[in-house]
């Protein structure tokens, strides 16, 4: 998937895609949540105007909160409606789910770190990441791989 607005399944528009995510950890499982936004903060996400490349959840006060996500402020809301772009927002997930994570966490190395950002049936939503940080030979293995396999595929495709 590319970063960008790209339709992928029935009423879900993907908004951003965290690539580096995918390079720094390995996905154990996803999840997905939901965002508590202000009004000015979803026409900018709407707009695609959002970075989620060093963002990370973290439970604070039983709660569940995605820290570092940049939203662009709105350039059509007036100054005391505009939000601050790198404030913590609080993820909506049912208490088991976060009963679940807290005991996948408190693990030696585990994280959460945000996937995907969507639009699925008209609400913002984000698909977090259950991961384990790469060491460095990983990330050489995981990049020496995929060369691998497009050196194989540009073998086999017809040369015309």
């Amino acid at each position: 998937m590319s970063k960008g607005t790209t339709k992928s399944r029935e009423g879900e528009k993907v908004i951003a895609v965290n690539r580096k995510a995918y390079h720094d950890y390995f996905i154990e499982e996803e999840l997905e949540a939901g965002i508590q936004l202000t009004g000015s903060e979803i026409k900018s996400i709407r707009a695609g105007r959002v970075n989620l490349r060093d963002a990370y959840a973290r439970i604070e006060d039983g709660e569940l909160w995605l820290i570092g996500m940049h939203v662009s402020p709105y350039p059509g809301a007036s100054g005391k409606h505009q939000h601050d772009p790198t404030r913590p927002r609080k993820l909506l997930v049912h208490k088991r789910e976060l009963d679940y994570l807290r005991g996948k966490l408190e693990k030696r190395g585990y994280t959460l770190v945000p996937l995907r950002l969507v639009i699925r049936r008209g609400l913002a939503k984000i698909d977090l990441g259950l991961a384990r940080g790469k060491k460095q030979y990983d990330k050489r293995e995981t990049i020496a791989e995929r060369e691998a396999r497009r050196e194989i595929e540009r073998a086999m495709s017809p040369r015309w």
